[in-house]
């Protein structure tokens, strides 16, 4: 059985259904993880040497784009242990690494501080040396699976060396680690993403992940790629989602002193054929990012900052048409257009931001540094 088909299986059973309870109660999906961990998924990009995958960034890309038209928290969720396993895949140890591999070790990144914000390249939280163990201060803004991953990739300031930043493997159960609020969003409800603070938080010099100094390097060249990719992908997700709901709707809902169906408008189809363009269009560059970035090609950053960009805000467009062309009814959750809605809001607003991206997309095509 391919892993589409074993992923398939997963939504269709268990991700699909809680999806509405899950954005209903703000409950994280802890069937639905524990099921991608049995079925091998969690493992996706881990390799194959300590029991993982082995699969690459198309594979995960296809994963995320799937989950997020079933639940777009599970696939939010997912992208960061993805993420984080990337990290961990080349610098953790070998018993996380197969912890991670057999879905039995969920991860995330910690990396948005509570003063830098969205710029997380730029951590203002500490590490300093004291005695035979490593002492992290600092708070997070928001963190994926706050609490519920049994890891996070965490950033400082360095410890002694110049640089950005360090990454360190943190425990989630680390003494002095807190979550001082519960998250209660808009969208992605049940991701469980709260501010976490650090207070003293002592970890072994070996949770270094990569060098000291050297976070910036792995954050931009080996995460971000991903990162954006699987976002896209994730907005993807969503806008099918909203565009199968509203075409049916419009199909399927009539004007009855007229004799016709909503779909027979022209201005509702316009509205629709706009939309489906925007997908695809975002669709077509998510794909060339992966060709890009396979290919080791010169636009391939590029391509990776352009990509979450024009997915996020494809997907503000996409789903206020489903809005639009569903009108009242899209207000009503069984209809299945305002989750979506809400969802969709999140992409454009996470680090790297539109705003943030475009500034960045501008000074690459002026031939800037993008960083200076």
């Amino acid at each position: 059985m391919s892993y589409l088909q074993t992923l398939d299986t997963v939504v269709t059973t268990i991700v699909l259904p809680a999806a509405p309870a899950t954005d209903r109660d703000a409950v994280f999906p802890r069937a639905a993880i524990d099921a991608l961990g049995q079925a091998g998924l969690l493992g996706l990009v881990s390799s194959k040497d300590v029991g993982g995958m082995g699969l690459g960034l198309p594979e995960a890309a296809q994963l995320i784009e799937r989950l997020a038209k079933a639940c777009p928290s599970t696939a939010m969720i997912v992208c960061m242990h993805l993420c984080a396993a990337t990290v961990l895949e080349k610098f953790a140890g070998e018993t996380v690494r197969r912890d991670v591999a057999g879905g039995r070790h969920l991860s995330t990144l910690a990396w948005s501080d509570s003063g830098s914000r969205s710029h997380f390249w730029a951590p203002v939280g500490t590490a300093r040396q004291e005695g035979d163990h490593i002492v992290i201060d600092g708070s997070k803004s928001m963190v994926t699976a706050a609490g519920e991953a049994d890891s996070y990739v965490w950033s400082t300031a360095p410890v002694a060396l110049a640089g950005a930043s360090t990454l360190w493997l943190v425990d989630s159960k680390s003494a002095g680690l807190s979550e001082p609020k519960a998250f209660d969003g808009m969208g992605l409800r049940g991701n469980r993403s709260s501010p976490l603070s650090a207070t003293g938080v002592r970890v072994a010099p070996a949770a270094m992940l990569g060098v000291d100094g050297g976070g910036f390097d792995i954050m931009i060249g080996a995460v971000l790629p991903v990162f954006s990719t699987l976002i896209a992908s994730s907005s993807l997700g969503q806008m099918d989602a909203v565009l199968e709901a509203a075409c049916a709707h419009a199909a399927g809902s009539k004007l009855e002193h007229l004799g016709s169906s909503l779909a027979e408008l022209p201005t509702i189809r316009a509205y629709l054929a706009r939309a489906r363009i925007q997908a695809d269009m975002v669709r077509t560059l998510r794909d060339d990012t992966l060709a890009a970035l396979a290919a080791n090609r010169p636009d391939a950053m590029l391509r990776v900052m352009q990509v979450k960009a024009a997915a996020a805000e494809a997907a503000l467009e996409v789903t206020d048409s489903a809005m639009r062309v569903c009108g009242g009814a899209a207000f009503r959750k069984d209809v299945g257009i305002e989750r979506y809605f809400r969802d969709a809001r999140a992409a454009s607003v996470m680090a790297p931001t539109s705003d943030v991206l475009f500034d960045f997309i501008g000074k690459a095509v002026c031939g800037m540094p993008v960083f200076g």
